[in-house]
């Protein structure tokens, strides 16, 4: 058994079945690590990309230019477009809608992220599916850590079931250059896609709050 599920043993108690918010094909039964780079100079403010542990790119974001809300564009490697993330005007609790492919119409959306409380010390944020009927009281998943530390978990509804976890790496070229670099790892069965989207709003809300 490895160490992180020696130190989170509820990390087991994941069915078997793929935890697929976005597609089963980004569900993987081993452990996926991922490492989440922003990109130093960007005109949006928002570019990153993933890579996987062979430093193979799977995924990058966009921002989009002279838009008049936030948004990006998360394509596969092949280019196509996977998800957009839009966060919402006048938002006090930093919401963000998340829509399949390259569309911001609501027929489409997949899930909201927010923050569970307008002033915080602690990063806490709800997931909620596009299904969920419970007008956005009963969140679907949950982030909690300390987004000023770069340390962070992802967790099923309210409960201590991790699916993911981040963390800062710090290197001697981030530093110099000026980039953001999280290491990811998404438990086995987990959306990896589901989870990069999350990395990137995590990393849009504390922006947006160090403005």
């Amino acid at each position: 058994m490895s160490l992180l599920y020696r130190d989170h043993p509820s990390a087991l108690a994941l069915a078997p079945a793929p935890l697929a918010v976005v597609s089963p094909q980004f569900c993987a039964p081993r452990t996926v690590p991922l490492t989440v780079t922003k990109k130093a100079m960007s005109f949006s403010g928002g570019d990153f990309t993933v890579t996987d542990a062979a430093s193979a790119v799977v995924l990058r974001v966009e921002g989009v230019y002279f838009s008049v809300r936030s948004r990006r564009v998360l394509h596969d490697a092949a280019g196509r477009p996977v998800l957009t993330m839009e966060r919402k005007v006048f938002s006090m609790h930093d919401t963000w809608k998340v829509f399949r492919g390259d569309s911001s119409s609501s027929r489409d959306l997949l899930f909201t992220v927010k923050r569970t409380s307008v002033f915080q010390l602690k990063t806490s944020m709800g997931v909620f599916l596009a299904r969920n009927t419970t007008a956005e009281q009963v969140c679907d998943f949950k982030i909690k850590g300390s987004y000023f530390e770069r340390t962070c978990a992802f967790y099923r509804g309210n409960s201590d079931t991790m699916i993911a976890q981040m963390k800062r790496k710090f290197t001697v070229s981030n530093v110099l250059l000026g980039k953001d670099t999280f290491c990811v790892t998404v438990f086995p069965n987990v959306d990896y896609v589901f989870i990069a989207a999350l990395v990137v709003i995590l990393d849009e809300v504390h922006r947006e709050q160090s403005n």
